[in-house]
């Protein structure tokens, strides 16, 4: 039977045009961002186990309003991605280990999102 594991991420994420306007900053600006992002959020990625299976990842975006559009939300799987591989919690983000990737959105008082995780059979 296929594990499932889910994590909850209780933070507003840059979106893709924030990314982009750092990176035209300067060359360094995008990096930082990028940085300071995976290292807000490590303490949530380092509460799930190591994974050795390959995955589907379903991401629950909650936006506290409809101002930003869902694509450009959803650009900061990215981040969650490469965290997710830095920690070992996944051995690579390839198309090998990540066999699917789901969103879907909704809309509260706050912003966060909630990763559910499921293994599928190689």
């Amino acid at each position: 039977m296929a594990k499932t594991w889910r994590t909850e991420i209780p933070y507003k994420f840059c979106g893709l045009n924030d990314y982009t306007l750092a990176c035209r900053k300067n060359k360094f600006a995008g990096a930082n961002l990028k940085k300071q992002t995976q290292a807000t959020i490590s303490p949530y990625i380092a509460k799930l186990p190591q994974i050795k299976m390959p995955v589907k990842i379903h991401f629950l975006w909650q936006e506290a309003n409809r101002r930003r559009d869902p694509d450009n939300c959803c650009f900061a799987q990215k981040f969650i991605l490469d965290e997710m591989v830095k920690q070992q919690r996944i051995p690579n983000d390839t198309g090998q280990w990540v066999r699917g990737l789901s969103h879907d959105f909704t809309y509260g008082k706050d912003y966060k999102v909630t990763l559910t995780i499921t293994e599928v059979d190689e």
